[in-house]
């Protein structure tokens, strides 16, 4: 029985061996972590993203809804509004296509500030007439396009790929949207 160690080293090795793999299963396990926090957080981010596409597809439908508010010019506006609205459509009294748009300008930023935080948004629609404006079926065609930008602010990691110092900080995310009502 020369070749064999005595059963009380054994035993060490053994406990020696079990200490090892549990530091390097933490080590795995940790690393799944770090990889999780970093799939919610990019997962948020494409929320937003996502709702911002969604409120402007929102905003472009209620635009297309008013075409004598986009003819003249009540969507152009920078929001968030400074004034309230003094319309409801959903009154006896209705409203004119002015109040319309602040209506819906108003519904729409209740949105926004419900879906994204911190945001500011432009409305823009720039008119190129090719010919003197005319009006089809009770409305006139709008010859241009509207421009929706929308802005929020979004936490962001910082830091070189494989750096463990990476750091959250707020930061300005912008969404764009051309088209023509």
């Amino acid at each position: 029985m020369r070749g064999f160690l005595p059963p009380r080293v054994l035993l060490g090795f053994t406990l020696l061996e079990v200490l090892i793999a549990m530091l390097i299963f933490s080590m795995g396990l940790l690393g799944l972590g770090g990889i999780l926090v970093v799939a919610v957080k990019t997962n948020h981010a494409a929320t937003q993203r996502t709702q911002a596409t969604f409120l402007a597809q929102s905003l472009a439908d209620r635009m297309r809804a008013n075409p004598i508010g986009v003819w003249n010019s009540n969507y152009n506006v920078t929001l968030p509004p400074a004034a309230a609205v003094a319309c409801n459509p959903t009154a006896a009294a209705g409203c004119n296509s002015s109040g319309l748009a602040s209506w819906d300008l108003s519904l729409w930023w209740d949105q926004v500030t419900q879906s994204l935080p911190a945001p500011t948004s432009t409305i823009r629609c720039t008119q190129t007439p090719v010919f003197a404006p005319t009006t089809l079926l009770g409305r006139p065609p709008y010859q241009g396009s509207c421009e929706i930008q929308l802005s929020w602010n979004e936490a962001v990691q910082t830091g070189t790929r494989g750096s463990t110092g990476a750091a959250n900080t707020s930061g300005q995310q912008s969404f764009s949207w051309v088209f023509t009502p």
